[in-house]
């Protein structure tokens, strides 16, 4: 749970950050090995970045690499919370005589690092191919012509909704949570619940009682139930607008 719970959050904060990724990795390339002053940048500061990337590459070039970043922050992620939290869970951070040590958790967090960093570094290496990929006027440092998917593919429209299902999830979670505590709770003679007075009162109650946390309980379930729904759903609608229109043309 710790894993999947830590790879999701993860994935989460990936869709908002990686178009910052991006911008990081063209500005990191630009300029490679040239002295100051010898170079067109093409990339001023991080705004002009954000601008000239949507102008010349378009706005979804803002979310290069998005799939491959994803699977990197699960796995790296999910592999070091995920771990950390079963040494924590073990007592291995503890001396014999039940004390905290700091020395074990610091060895316990490097070992957590160094196994999620050596397994997602070859898709991290694939992630900065793909945000490197820039037009030709703006392109920066060499350009691996690497394409995970062609546009039309299945595939395509298949990780995007696995995408959409991660964020669907986060953003519902609180309110699935409130809905089945609402319509489980006891009533009154006159069917009136005796616990919460409405779905706002359900989600300050939960969180004031059981912290941020309790509005996210039964996260795994959800994804595992809302993510291939989500998924399955917007990857037939898909499939089925395109040959629609290949069959009406």
């Amino acid at each position: 749970m710790d894993f999947l719970m830590s790879g999701l959050a993860a994935c989460g904060a990936c869709v908002f950050t990686n178009p910052l990724e991006v911008v990081k990795t063209r500005m990191q390339l630009q300029g490679e090995l040239q002295a100051p002053g010898t170079y067109q940048r093409h990339y001023r500061n991080v705004f002009h970045a954000f601008i000239t990337i949507g102008k010349v590459d378009g706005l979804a070039a803002l979310q290069k690499g998005l799939a491959p970043a994803l699977l990197y922050q699960f796995l790296m992620n999910g592999i070091r919370l995920g771990t950390y939290g079963l040494a924590e869970a073990g007592g291995y951070l503890h001396t014999a005589e039940g004390t905290y040590s700091p020395a074990r958790s610091a060895a316990a967090g490097a070992m957590a690092g160094i196994m999620g960093a050596y397994l997602g570094s070859p898709i991290y290496m694939v992630k900065t191919h793909l945000q490197a990929q820039a037009a030709s006027e703006i392109a920066v440092g060499h350009q691996y012509k690497h394409q995970i998917f062609p546009p039309q593919s299945w595939k395509l429209a298949l990780v995007a909704a696995m995408v959409s299902g991660i964020a669907v999830v986060l953003a519902m979670a609180p309110f699935d949570v409130a809905c089945t505590r609402l319509y489980n709770q006891p009533t009154d003679a006159q069917g009136k619940g005796l616990m919460y007075r409405g779905i706002l009162d359900a989600l300050l109650q939960t969180a004031r009682t059981e912290g941020i946390f309790g509005m996210y309980k039964g996260i795994g379930a959800s994804y595992f139930r809302l993510g291939p729904h989500t998924i399955l759903s917007l990857f037939f609608w898909d499939q089925l607008r395109s040959l629609y229109y290949t069959y009406t043309k």
